[in-house]
Order: C-alpha cells, then sequence, then structure tokens
C-alpha cells in the first residue's frame, strides 16, 4: 500500500442533522445529529486509511478547537501534519431530509495570512525532499479560506507537478478553474461543478461525457466526473468508461464524493484494472449513501453492491485529438 498526503486547507467540524422534512421558520425535530471533525480531505484520508493505505494529513486547523481532529486522528491511525493557525476552525451545518435532499450552511474558514501560507509551502519542500516520507501522491480537497487565492492553488498544484508528484483535486467555482489551469493529474468535479466550468448547462449523459473528453484534452489525466444515481464518467488513458451505482435508499450524499475520489485513487495507485478500480470506487460511494459519514469497504454486503454496479467502457480517448476514437 502507497503512502498519501491530503491537503485540506479549509477544514471544518461538521454538524450532521437528519431529520424527515427541513421546515424554515419553525421548529424541526432532528432524528440524529452527528458533530464530526471533516472537510473533504480529512474524509478522503478516513476512506484511504479503510483501504490499508498510510496517510498525512495536513492543512490548516484553528488552534482554539482543534480537541475533535486531534481525537479523530488519533483514532484513524494518519500521521497530524497540520498546521495551527489563530482563531477556531469553522462548523458547518449540513441538514439532511428524508427524501435525500442535503442543505449544506458553511462558514468562510479562518483567515490565513502569507506566513501561515509560506509555513506550509516550506513544510511541504522538505517533505517532498525526505525520501523516507516522499508522498506517492497527494489530494488536495475542498474550498480555500479567505486569505487564499485560486492563483495561490494553482502556484500549489503546478509546483507538486514539477516536483513529480500526482495529485488529484476536488474544489469547486474558480479554484476549480484555475486548478485545472494547472494541469493537476486529477479533478472530480460534480456534474454542477463541470457544468461551471463547461460554461453551459450539461443535459444528459452526452453534454456530460463531452465535457469530461474535453478535460482530459486539456491536460487532466484522469477526469472523474460524479453525476449521483445517473453514476460516473470516468475519461483517462485508460478509455472513457462509465458506471452506475445500484439503487439504495439515501440518508446522505454528504462524504460520496470523497469516497469516490478516494477509491478511484487507490485503484490506481494498485494498479487495478480500470473496470475493477471504478467498479470498487462506485459502489463503495454508493455505500456511503445509506448512513452518515464516507464508504465502508468492510459493510457485510458490500461485495454484493458491487456485483450490482454496472460498469461499461465506452470508447478509447485521444488527448492529441481532443475527443473521442469510437
Amino acid at each position: 500500500m502507497a503512502r498519501i498526503l491530503t491537503l485540506t486547507l479549509n477544514p471544518a467540524l461538521d454538524l450532521s442533522i437528519g431529520l424527515e422534512r427541513l421546515v424554515p421558520g419553525e421548529v424541526n425535530r432532528t432524528r440524529e445529529t452527528h458533530l464530526e471533525a471533516a472537510g473533504k480531505g480529512v474524509n478522503v484520508a478516513r476512506v484511504l486509511v479503510a483501504l490499508g493505505h498510510e496517510v498525512t494529513v495536513s492543512g490548516f486547523l484553528g488552534a482554539d478547537n482543534d480537541g475533535p481532529f486531534l481525537r479523530a486522528f488519533e483514532a484513524l491511525g494518519v500521521e497530524d501534519a497540520f498546521l495551527r493557525v489563530p482563531g477556531e476552525t469553522r462548523i458547518n451545518a449540513k441538514l439532511a431530509e428524508a427524501d435525500g435532499r442535503v442543505t449544506d450552511i458553511n462558514g468562510p474558514g479562518a483567515t490565513i495570512d502569507q506566513g501561515a501560507w509560506q509555513r506550509l509551502l516550506a513544510w511541504l519542500d522538505a517533505r517532498l525532499a525526505n525520501p523516507e516520507r516522499r508522498p506517492a501522491a497527494v489530494v488536495i480537497a475542498g474550498s480555500l479560506p479567505p486569505g487564499l487565492s485560486p492563483a495561490g492553488l494553482a502556484e500549489l498544484i503546478a509546483h507538486l507537478r514539477a516536483d513529480g508528484l500526482p495529485v488529484w483535486v476536488d474544489t469547486s467555482g474558480e479554484a476549480l478553474g484555475q486548478a485545472i489551469e494547472a494541469r493537476p493529474t486529477a479533478v472530480k468535479p460534480n456534474e454542477h461543478e463541470l457544468a461551471d466550468w463547461a460554461g453551459h448547462s450539461l443535459e444528459g449523459f452526452e453534454a456530460r461525457l463531452k465535457a469530461a473528453l474535453r478535460l482530459y484534452a486539456v491536460g487532466v489525466e484522469e477526469a472523474l466526473i460524479s453525476a449521483g444515481p445517473a453514476g460516473v464518467l470516468w475519461v483517462s488513458g485508460r478509455g472513457a468508461w462509465q458506471a452506475v451505482p445500484p439503487q439504495l435508499e439515501v440518508a446522505s450524499t454528504v462524504g460520496a464524493g470523497d469516497t469516490l475520489l478516494a477509491a478511484l485513487l487507490h485503484g490506481v495507485i494498485e494498479g487495478h484494472t480500470p473496470e475493477q478500480t471504478l467498479r470498487l470506487a462506485t459502489a463503495l460511494s454508493a455505500e456511503s449513501v445509506r448512513h452518515l459519514g464516507v464508504g465502508n469497504p468492510r459493510a457485510s454486503d458490500f461485495p454484493h453492491l458491487q456485483q450490482q454496479t454496472r460498469v461499461r467502457r465506452l470508447n478509447d480517448v485521444d488527448a492529441s485529438a481532443g475527443g473521442a476514437i469510437a
């Protein structure tokens, strides 16, 4: 198994609230509540550890409320390399209704000044220069905190790529656009984030496939698109692939995308076949929607979920041609 570094620049304490139906302006009774140290990179780390990898987590944490993160990292068995900054890590509320609708209420995060940013960059350079601690891949996931610009994220990606590291990115908005220009190894937008990048709505499978092929053509080696129950598109040098998950009762979609990215990275690093890789990643992402949190590869029925996941190869792709070869 591999040594992997996840960077969560804007982590959060996630307050997940399950309720039958959200009625604004009224008293709402919850079915369950759960407070967890989170952030997309932390969620990715949870999945990678469950799949057997050695994980280091880093980014920025508020020094005043890092206790839940300390306990979570100890329980996970990951190396805590987060830089502490003054103040508190934000708290995000996720309201999950019985019909699967999720309402996110996210804080902006602690402001990161240039001093803290340079400390993180110096730590990264030292880690990459150490052959015994150098990761096999870096995952940068989540939003940017105040004080960090999309251009700064792009510079970080370009710096890591110039050092020869695979860089997998999951972000959105302007940060996603700038990240793509820096040519990361992989990006994982959902269908809405992909539409924002493409500059137009993506109605239907063919439109999403065309946009995914465009991502690959501009230099993203692994273009991974999640579209909920409509399934997953994966375009890479291995061809264009589609997976459709089994139909499951949805309790929460929080963590499904993080699970998908982590499991696909696992398959790529381990050298599994494209079909095996996409089947496991899609099935594990589907497993996660049945409950709060990320997917559990040790779920008793997980082998059955993999069997129920439909995977097919669509065609070969050619980056130089900017499209597909039938």
